[in-house]
Parts: C-alpha cells; structure tokens; sequence
C-alpha cells in the first residue's frame, strides 16, 4: 500500500444514496450500466490508485522533471512512467473519449468519482494523461481532418497542452500578442512565447498536441481577436499517425515549483528559429469560446484533485491521531501520573479532525453533485427535454464550477496545512509523512486555471449578474425549501435557512453597487472587496446543505444500519458539527459586506 487510501465507501453513499444515480443508470444514454457494474469499475479504479498509481507519488515529487535545454526535451522518472502506463494500459482514457473513437459513455458523476480517487493518489498521472479529453474537444468541434487528429490522439495516446498564458499576458489572456498568419496551403504558422504550459514537453508520448491561443494577423483587440490553433509537437502521416519532422514548437524552460514536481510547466516558445505550424479548430475564429470547453473540465478537475488531496490529507491525520500517543486525558490533567492516551482523545485534535471530515465529506459531495448536473444534462438533451428545463440545467452547471474550483480549492489548501499537516505536529513539517507534500501540491490549485479572486469575480459578474440571478435563484429556492423541511434536524435547518437570507442580503448588495457603479464608477470597487468572500458563503452554504442531505437519510437508515452504525453516526455528527461551527460566519459577512466603504482604494500606494 502506498500513502493514499480511498474512500469508496462515501463516494458510494454520495453517488447512490445522496444523488441517486442509480435511477440513470440502465437510462437514456446511460443504458449499457447498472450499479454492479460501475461500482465494479469504482473498486478498480480504487486498487489501481491505492497501489499502482500511488506508487511513484513521493518518487515524482522528490526527482522531478529532467530538461535538457539544447534539446527541448522533458523527461519524468521510470517509475512514474510504470504509474502513467497502469492508467492507460487499464483504458481508463475511454472515460473521456468520443464514443465514435473508442470511447466509453459513463455518468459525469462516476467519471469524476474514477477522478477523485486518480487524482488523490498521483495527480500528475491524471494531468498528463488528459490526452482523450482534449482530443473530445478536437472531435465535437474540428473539421473531419481534425477529427482524424482526435482519432489519433486517442489510438497512440498522444499528450496534450492548453496555451493560454504569455509573460506579459499572465491571467489577462485578451493582452496575449502570440500571432498567427495564414498560410497557401490552409495551415498556419504562429510565433511567440508562452508561460506556465503544464504537460507542455515530456517522454511520456510519442507526440504532443498543443492548444494554443493566437491572435490571426488582423484580428483586433482583446479576446475577441484570438483563435485557437491545433499544433503538434512533430508533424505526421494524418492516416497513419506515422510521425514526421519536429514542428517549431519548443519548450524553452521548466519551472522549479514548490509542488507537483513530476508534471512539467513550461515555458514554451513557437516559431522561432522554425515555422510552427498549426490548424485553425473548426475553420472559425472562435478561440475563447473553443478554448473554455477545456477550461470547463480543467477547472472541474483542478476543483476535484484539491478535494481529493483534502481527503487524503485527513485520511492521514486521522490514521495518526488513532495511534499516536502523547498526553493524558485532559480531564485528569492535575493528576500527572495519569495515564497517557492517543491524541484523538484530546479536544482540539477532536475539533480539528471533524473540521476536516465535514469538509471534505462535504466537498465531495459539492463536486459529485455538480457532475449530477452534468448527468442530467446529458440526459434532458438525449430525450429532447424543453428547452428551458435544460437552460436551467446547463446554468446551475456553469454556477457551481467557479465554487468547485474556487471554493474547493482555497478550503482544501487551507484545511491541508491548517489542520491536517497540524495533527502531526513538528512530525508533519518533515518528509517522514506525506503532508508537507500534500500542502506544496495543493497550493496550486487555489492559482490553476484562474486564482480564487478569478473565480469570485467570475461567479458574481457572469454567473449572477449576467444570468440575471436565474440559476442562484434556483439553487437558494431549493436550499430554503429543503431548510424549512423540520424533522429531526429542524435546529440546524433553521440555521441553513439564516444563512440563505444572508447569503441573499450579501447578493443584493453587491448588486447594488455594480448598478451604482454605472453612474459612479467607484462603486464598483466595493463589489471587488467582496466577489471572493461571497463565493465562500456559497461554498459553505451548499457545503452544510449537502451534509444535512445526508445526515437526513443517515437518520432514516441508522435504526438497521448493522456494521454501518458508526459510519451513519459520524456523518449525523458531521453535519451538526459543520452547521454550528460555519454557518454563523455568513451572518458576519452580510455585515461586513453591508459596511463595505471602499476606503481601502483611496489609500496611498506608500502606505502600503
């Protein structure tokens, strides 16, 4: 066994009994599967990470990426490479191919369960092995030549890249200058220099496929000018797949990263001392819109692995606090020759244990409750569903990704090293346990694919204010309902209830800044304080929610629960822990949100 343990049995409680998926199974576009068979695929997928994927987690991190800067080459450790190689041999791939190609059609909420466990237990295994996704990207939207490269990418398990960031650019992609100019024979040659490429070069494949933004000769300002560009790392035979000569796209250098050692970051450079050269995706200048179909599940993945690595995390700690001995009893505190105890016995590694259960119990289901959505949206457009039912599917779909990605990402970071790496004491500061490395790794994931005052900013101007408040709408109707639904948890219920009418107060009034700000452009800034902090309300809100879900349906089930008493008790106890401790900070937000002046802006540079 390696460090990383799964936990199927609550992703199995998540899937079946929270989200009852077992009602699409058999289903629509789902009819090929049943329960047997995906919780077959789930202890699979659950052996492999366990054993053959957690294999090389400590090795990755500890030897990293060699690069040869003559050469442009990137390579990984060998056994890495055996971890890499156990995922694809297993033709796990096929969970994010186009059927058409070889791919195998699964729920979204059972994809992201196989994820969640990959991702836990070697991320990098899953970040370079996005090959098949990005190739669904190249299938749905590319012209049947492109299609044929996505057949390939799937066929000889090419790798592949996102280009979006430039030096100058950083996370204003609109000021990118990569440019790209048409060619006689339809293909393009682009030039320029890209920043932070995760999987830009490595060993790993035979070949490389890069999605790189570019702005075509005449195109304007902004995003708008931008396209995107399929560019291989060698030219080949569109038939065969035979590879041909090296294109001038070259990794340049690899960063030296305080985490995720083993996944390359490059920098990387195009057209240089060689054309590189590329295809327009689709024959459209629709590069932003292209390029966020893989933004979408490379935020829904960067949200899973920080959730993945919180459980881990807190796997760990507790495993550690059962064992560890130090201390007496506090209660027998003034009797020195008490006896000693583990610590899990002492109060605050209590607090800080259930602390880390509720969250990341609770962000589980955050993310599995998402890809539900994603099910259903499936689903509605496989049965020809009204079209407003799925507006509304697809807008609650695009709400909760910033709070997957945003939200999941900050509070696992700040939970790893607050209170997971913390149980250990000075012993998790050192490399005898994995913790320092789960916190170096994790910290990424709060900058990955837009930081967490990205996704707020994001979430409040695109996902409320441009949706005309349609989808939170939704989503705070069906928590208030659910919160005014009594029974044995009325208490903690009334408090999620509070919590909605705050969470609302908090909208409304960052709504009505953004509308000031329209007649006094310095209103504006006092939504900017505050789009993060309103994005973890939501986060926590839809956190306790989801936990008295399940804490209701662990009541019902406790009376005959057998062996399964004490995993139904923990997650009752988890439940009213997470309300008590959480909810009440909301209140305190509306306030502060509500006393926002907007002072800090006015303030010199200098007295910083």
């Amino acid at each position: 066994m390696g460090h990383y343990t799964a936990n199927l049995r609550d992703i199995e409680f998540c899937l079946f009994d929270l989200l009852d998926r077992g009602s699409v199974l058999g289903t629509s576009v789902y009819k090929d599967l049943d329960r047997e068979t995906v919780m077959g695929m789930l202890e699979e997928v659950k052996r492999l990470a366990e054993n053959d994927l957690a294999a090389s987690f400590i090795e990755g991190d500890r030897v990293g990426v060699s690069f040869d800067p003559a050469t442009g080459d990137a390579k990984v450790p060998e056994s890495f490479k055996k971890s890499y190689r156990s995922y694809i041999d297993g033709e796990w791939w096929r969970i994010d191919a186009p059927v058409e190609i070889g791919g195998t059609i699964i729920p979204a909420s059972v994809r992201w369960a196989i994820g969640e466990m990959v991702l836990g237990s070697n991320p990098s295994v899953h970040i370079y092995a996005s090959g098949a996704s990005f190739a669904h990207v190249a299938y749905v939207l590319g012209n049947a030549q492109q299609k044929k490269i996505a057949k390939l990418m799937v066929d000889r398990d090419w790798g592949s890249s996102m280009m979006l960031t430039e030096p100058d650019a950083g996370s204003d992609v609109g000021a990118g200058r990569a440019k790209a100019v048409e060619q006689p024979d339809g293909t393009w040659h682009i030039t320029g220099t890209k920043r932070f490429i995760t999987s830009g070069d490595s060993d790993l494949n035979e070949n490389i496929i890069h999605y790189v933004l570019a702005r075509r000769e005449g195109g304007g300002p902004g995003t708008k000018g931008l396209s995107l560009f399929l560019i291989p790392k060698f030219m080949f035979d569109f038939e065969t797949g035979a590879l041909g000569k090296r294109n001038g796209v070259y990794a340049t250098k690899v960063e030296h990263k305080m985490g995720l050692n083993v996944s390359a970051t490059c920098e990387m450079n195009l057209g240089e001392n060689e054309p590189a050269v590329g295809w327009l995706l689709g024959d459209v200048h629709e590069g932003i819109a292209q390029m966020f179909k893989v933004i979408e599940f490379a935020r829904m993945m960067v949200g899973t692995k920080a959730i993945a690595t919180l459980s881990a995390g807190y796997q760990q700690a507790l495993a550690y606090a059962k064992t560890r001995i130090q201390g007496g009893d506090m209660k027998a505190m003034a009797n020195k020759a008490s006896p000693r105890v583990t610590i899990i016995h002492h109060p605050d590694v209590r607090r800080s244990l259930m602390v880390q259960k509720s969250y990341s119990e609770g962000m589980r289901a955050l993310v599995l409750y998402t890809a539900s959505l994603q099910d259903n949206i499936a689903i509605a457009k496989d049965h020809g569903d009204d079209q407003d039912r799925l507006d509304d599917l697809i807008a609650l779909n695009d709400l909760m990704l910033p709070v997957v990605k945003g939200f999941g990402s900050e509070k696992s970071w700040m939970l790893l090293g607050t209170e997971s790496l913390q149980t250990f004491g000075g012993s998790g500061f050192t490399q005898d346990w994995p913790l320092e490395q789960y916190v170096r790794d994790a910290k990424i994931d709060t900058l990955y694919e837009g930081t967490t005052a990205i996704q707020g900013l994001d979430f409040f101007f695109r996902k409320i204010v441009k949706d005309g408040g349609r989808a939170i709408g939704l989503l705070g109707k069906e928590i208030a309902t659910f919160a005014q639904s009594g029974g044995a948890l009325s208490d903690e219920k009334a408090v999620l209830y509070t919590s909605v009418g705050d969470l609302n107060g908090i909208i409304a009034v960052l709504v009505g800044h953004a509308m000031a700000s329209q007649e006094k452009s310095d209103e504006i800034y006092k939504v900017g304080l505050n789009t993060s902090r309103c994005l973890m309300a939501v986060g926590d809100i839809i956190t306790a929610w989801l936990l008295l879900r399940q804490a209701e349906i662990a009541i019902a089930k406790l009376p005959s629960a057998g062996k399964d008493a004490a995993f139904y008790e923990g997650k009752i106890a988890s439940a009213k822990f997470f309300v008590r401790n959480f909810l009440p900070h909301i209140t305190a937000d509306r306030k502060i949100v509500e006393s926002t002046d907007g002072a800090i802006m006015e303030i010199s540079e200098a007295a910083f």
